[in-house]
């Protein structure tokens, strides 16, 4: 991958990632999107995400669109040239993005102390369960481990059931976006003072933070939140509501002006004016009844006409997707969110689009990812001027891949 190809805000800027999973390399994914020349390094066995999600042929297709965009090396941190390979990495980026146990890389020898002491201006971008100090730093932890600790997951699913799991990898990619903004704030420092310096991103303060409506409201009132499955508290109605096509609709009159929208668009004007349904509190205070009354009207319509039927009188509203539904809306279409991208080895592979659209620096995706360490060479070549004859020494020797 040459650097002359990047484009973007980020273009010029080098970014090594050591990092596994998502959290780190969806962080460093988004700034490879945006220009940045990220080198990614892994272990001999590789990434644990080339292993993630369905295959094709043997390919991961979710490390396809994670790893885009980026130059794959294949070093061995357990080898002492391995790790002094990284170290001369390191002097020549920007940013180093690492998702390892806090106090891993200091053992190794790479910790931002040393790593600095040879380029002051590196921005170590440094992801973990717990964070980098206090009881749990050394805890190991999955994004789904640390909802569970921020109180995300015990607000998840329905009520009547035990906590849900949401089908997807939340919280990584909420820490992921996290990072790269502290990456992007350490930056303006940089400009400014010519100094890098760390940025610490726990995955269980990116999930705690979205627990903001509740955190206030604890020591006040010692209210514990429960699960409120589709609903949304002391909102009526906003659910999910099932359909006669066997699909479910989202209808969400969350004020008294959209709520008689809505009474009209069913046909039932005088519930507006009615006291146990006409203001917001009212509402809220008979959810079951008010959300009895929404199905008994969706249950007799397809998701298509509740869906034109509602967005003509102003209501927000819509079909729940399947991934099906997605690929054969024009929305999604048209504003690129299915970008499809050649691939050497399956031909064509569809990836989601760039966010967000910045319309005079736009983000770009260049090619899917990188088989393990097909680029080691040219990034030891180009980053550290090493001759053949040194690469094919350090192969010899285990440290390269």
């Amino acid at each position: 991958m040459s650097s002359q190809r990047h484009k973007g805000p980020l273009a010029g800027y080098k970014v090594l990632e050591l990092c596994s999973t998502i959290a780190g390399p969806v962080c460093a994914r988004l700034m490879a999107d945006f220009g940045a020349e990220v080198v990614k390094v892994e272990p001999p066995e590789g990434d644990a995400g080339r292993n993630m999600g369905l295959s094709d042929q043997g390919e991961s297709l979710y490390a396809a669109s994670m790893q885009r965009n980026k130059s794959a090396v294949c070093i061995d941190l357990k080898t002492e040239d391995g790790v002094e390979l990284v170290r001369q990495l390191a002097a020549q980026a920007d940013f180093l993005i690492e998702n390892f146990r806090p106090g891993t890389l200091e053992r190794l020898g790479l910790g931002y102390d040393r790593l600095s002491a040879l380029n002051p201006g590196l921005i170590m971008v440094r992801i973990s369960g717990y964070g980098q100090d206090g009881p749990y730093s050394k805890w190991p932890g999955y994004g789904a481990i640390c909802e569970a600790v921020a109180g995300v997951r015990h607000l998840t699913g329905d009520p009547d059931r035990p906590p849900a799991r949401v089908a997807l990898a939340v919280t990584d990619y909420l820490t992921a976006v996290y990072a790269a903004f502290g990456a992007m704030l350490a930056l303006e420092h940089r400009h400014q003072s010519g100094r890098g310096q760390i940025v610490d991103t726990a995955l269980y303060e990116a999930a705690f933070s979205m627990m903001e409506s509740y955190v206030p409201a604890y020591p006040r009132l010692g209210v514990v939140p429960a699960r409120q499955g589709p609903r949304l508290m002391n909102t009526a109605p906003n659910s999910l509501y099932p359909t006669r096509d066997g699909s479910y609709v989202l209808l969400a009159a969350n004020n008294d002006t959209i709520f008689r929208r809505l009474a009209t668009a069913m046909g039932h004007p005088e519930w507006a004016d009615d006291p146990r349904y006409a203001t917001q509190r009212a509402r809220g205070s008979r959810i079951d009844e008010v959300d009895a009354l929404m199905a008994s009207w969706t249950t007799l319509q397809d998701s298509a006409d509740i869906v034109r039927t509602m967005l003509a009188a102003g209501v927000p509203s819509a079909k729940c997707y399947t991934i099906a539904d997605i690929f054969a809306d024009p929305h999604f279409a048209a504003r690129g969110m299915l970008a499809k991208v050649a691939h050497p080895r399956l031909g064509e592979v569809v990836l989601p689009g760039i966010v967000p659209r910045l319309d005079q620096t736009p983000g770009e995706i260049r090619e899917p990812g990188h088989l393990l360490g097909e680029d080691t060479d040219y990034v030891l070549h180009d980053w550290l001027k090493l001759t053949d004859e040194r690469i094919s020494t350090l192969r010899s020797s285990g440290a390269i891949r």
